[in-house]
């Protein structure tokens, strides 16, 4: 089956869409990449969902919802142009939206109990409309239905992709958040642990682009953070928050490292006079020490580090991993068979794969889900 997956993450830069085939051999999954692609938010509507996402406004929020379906129909569209196939060879769209909130600790509500809530952007009837496609969205709902966190959901793909019996692989996604998923050489997919680690692209991103005033989206490739120096105070006050020293299972977004947690980091910076290099250098130190330092809840030995998202690109915080996982081998997707930039995006569709067939596909013990549920609604 020919499945085309849709992502954007906590970044808010765009939509990426991949197209797969996905093919079933025996109890595993044969995927191929045949296209990929992105599209850019606007600049005005990357800013709208921003402020939609720290300052919710149920107007603009039940707006918005269509504006980005129609965003992701065209991200669609183009990839399905792109790939050169006729719209019809694609049976399925795997769309996991826009994030704008995520409140994965439990809080009590009378009457009800304790209540989980996560909410995505990007109505799946127009995406279904436009395209002419089935798609399956809204994703980590059941999960949270079933007393998990919803997040993060990609380690079920990692272990399909990724487990190899000769070696423990520590995959990483560079994303807007950093997540983790060990996935151990011995053992089934019970056996993989993973979490949310912390802030990534988020802080690089909303760094550079309050210093230059929204001139610059991302440090693109790292260019302004090499040559900067690394900042002790900067760098204890970004350990310093609760959420670094969180046990597993954890998961969390634009709520907790969003603009205010940028405008502290950037508030310390002017009154110590650090220019925008330093910054970056210290931020960059910062995630690569915060991913090398959750192996303290990580019950196996590491053989190898797999890099995917939009940070594995950025040179300098590149090599800052590498120095911090010395002497284990710290590659690129790309180095496995994989594309970085792709991968979520892949995630997505082969996950729409496993619920049209009515197969479980999260992982409750990354999660915390009280049992194994299929994900996803279909909208045909």
């Amino acid at each position: 089956m020919i499945v085309l997956g849709l992502m954007s993450g906590t970044s808010v830069d765009g939509v990426d869409a991949a197209i797969t085939d996905i093919r079933r051999r025996g109890r595993s999954l044969q995927v191929q990449l045949l296209t990929h692609d992105s599209l850019a938010y606007s600049p005005a509507l990357r800013d709208r969902i921003l402020r939609v996402s720290e300052q919710g406004d149920v107007s603009e929020i039940c707006h918005l919802n269509v504006v980005v379906g129609e965003v992701f129909a065209k991200a669609a569209l183009k990839a399905i142009k792109r790939s050169g196939l006729a719209t019809k060879k694609i049976r399925l769209i795997g769309s996991h939206g826009q994030t704008i909130h995520h409140r994965p600790h439990s809080i009590h509500e009378p009457g009800v109990g304790g209540i989980r809530s996560t909410l995505q952007i990007g109505e799946p009837s127009v995406i279904a409309e436009r395209t002419g496609i089935p798609t399956v969205s809204n994703f980590r709902a059941r999960d949270l239905a079933a007393g998990g966190e919803g997040a993060p959901l990609t380690p079920y793909v990692h272990h399909l992709l990724f487990h190899r019996r000769s070696r423990s692989r520590l995959v990483v996604n560079l994303g807007g958040i950093v997540n983790i998923t060990l996935v151990p050489a011995a053992g089934g997919i019970d056996a993989i642990q993973a979490f949310d680690v912390g802030p990534g692209n988020m802080l690089l991103d909303g760094v550079i682009q309050a210093l230059s005033h929204g001139k610059y989206a991302m440090d693109r490739g790292g260019s302004r953070a090499k040559g900067g120096q690394i900042r002790p105070g900067l760098l204890e006050q970004l350990f310093a928050h609760p959420f670094m020293d969180k046990t597993p299972p954890k998961s969390t977004g634009r709520e907790e490292f969003g603009h205010a947690f940028i405008h502290r980091v950037l508030l310390k910076s002017k009154r110590n006079h650090w220019p925008a290099a330093d910054i970056l250098a210290t931020s960059c130190r910062f995630i690569a020490l915060s991913i090398s330092m959750a192996q303290q809840w990580i019950r196996h030995r590491i053989d190898e580090v797999i890099v995917g998202g939009g940070g594995a690109y950025n040179a300098v915080l590149m090599a800052e991993l590498e120095h911090a996982f010395h002497p284990v081998s710290v590659k690129q997707m790309e180095d496995c068979g994989s594309h970085s930039k792709a991968f979520e995006a892949k995630a997505f569709a082969v996950l729409a794969y496993q619920t049209l067939h009515g197969k479980t596909n999260n992982v409750p013990a990354v999660t915390g889900a009280r049992h194994p549920v299929i994900l996803g609604n279909l909208t045909p």
